[in-house]
């Protein structure tokens, strides 16, 4: 299995794996590394050196997984001397050829990369990484620490995965402290991260009311369904109904309509998404959203449903987004169906008079209308 493994670097070299399927072979054969050095009862020494030697070589990811797996068969003995390696080799600088003799391998703003550059920072990050995961191995929160600067730490996603070590070693407290390190913007999916762990550290600090705060503005800021089914469950009977009025009532005034949309119709709240819908102008670009939506309204809100579909067929046509006119055509077919199902089409054209329109101002995309039974 370590011979099938040295092949990983050859391979990748010579393929195109955009799509994993080469990658998992080898991150599958590396996790049965584990099993096998464990029922072979290796001796943890030699087994830490070829674990080393491996680490080292690891271009493409194929040993991410190996200290992990490695570890009840390396022991504290063949950790311990795994750690003191790398720890050796982060004293040993890269070797830096005379200016003349340096390699370019590419070129930056800053003026050109040199192969050796690259080297020290691949060891660096061989290193740091290596440590990091001994140290999980082992339990030791400080150590995991340690692979961070004083700058890193702030960062939301890095104080999260410290909180999340603390919290498993029984240290709420600790954990709490690392999160208010950090700087969370509330703007993407890492800051999401850190008020998960942070919810999680309220909770076991036995700090509810606390915890309840942070699901309700993760909600309110992102539309985050799962918070606020968390937030909700935790609230007395009945005032959990109200709740969920309230939180419905922020959805519908909530900046970004598609956002409120996808929301309305997988919470499930139909008759808001509906109201959201007619209540004004959707972007016709996020059929991702629009299409699940025209399917879940079609049966009880019809017009609602023709308009979410007439949004995509306008925006396809209005854009001339050729790769998008077999789908707008079936739209607008949809559309058709619909229509009798409506009795009052309020301030909307009705079916013929939208079908007009886009024959007035699309008339001559022959590749939409040719596909129109």
């Amino acid at each position: 299995m370590w011979r099938f493994l040295d092949l990983a670097s050859g391979v990748h070299n010579r393929t195109d794996d955009s799509n994993g399927d080469i990658s998992a072979v080898f991150t599958t054969a590396c996790r049965d590394l584990g099993p096998l050095a464990a029922a072979a009862r290796a001796d943890p020494i030699a087994l830490a050196d070829r674990t080393y030697a491996a680490l080292q070589g690891s271009s493409y990811g194929q040993h991410d997984e190996l200290i992990e797996t490695l570890a009840p068969a390396l022991g504290n003995a063949g950790l311990d001397h795994l750690k003191a390696r790398f720890i050796e080799l982060s004293k040993i600088p890269v070797e830096r050829p005379p200016r003349a003799q340096r390699r370019a391998i590419g070129w930056s703003t800053s003026g050109p990369i040199y192969a050796d550059e690259i080297e020290t920072s691949s060891r660096a990050n061989t290193i740091r990484f290596a440590l990091r995961e001994i140290a999980d191995a082992q339990g030791d929160v400080e150590a995991f620490i340690a692979q961070f600067d004083a700058k890193a730490r702030k960062a939301p996603v890095i104080a999260a995965e410290i909180a999340r070590r603390y919290l498993a070693a029984g240290r709420a407290e600790d954990a709490l402290r690392a999160l208010d390190q950090a700087t969370p913007q509330r703007v993407g999916w890492s800051d999401s991260v850190w008020e998960n762990a942070r919810i999680d550290t309220l909770d076991a600090l036995e700090r509810g009311a606390d915890a309840q705060v942070v699901r309700l503005a993760c909600f309110e800021q992102t539309l985050s369904a799962p918070h606020l089914r968390d937030y909700l469950k935790r609230l007395a009977d009945f005032d959990d109904v109200e709740a969920e009025q309230r939180a419905l009532d922020h959805v519908m005034a909530y900046s970004d309509r598609t956002a409120a949309l996808y929301f309305l119709i997988t919470w499930p709240a139909l008759d808001r998404a509906a109201k959201l819908v007619l209540g004004g102008e959707i972007d016709g670009n996020h059929y991702e959203v629009l299409t699940p939506a025209a399917q879940a309204l079609g049966g009880k809100y019809p017009l609602a449903a023709t308009l979410a579909l007439r949004a995509m067929t306008s925006f396809a046509l209005d854009r001339a987004r050729a790769s998008r006119y077999r789908h707008a055509a079936r739209h607008l077919q949809e559309c058709a169906s619909l229509a009798g199902a409506i009795t009052d089409f309020g301030p909307h054209k009705g079916h013929a008079a939208y079908v007009a329109r886009l024959r007035a101002e699309h008339g001559r995309k022959s590749g939409f209308w040719g596909l129109i039974a």
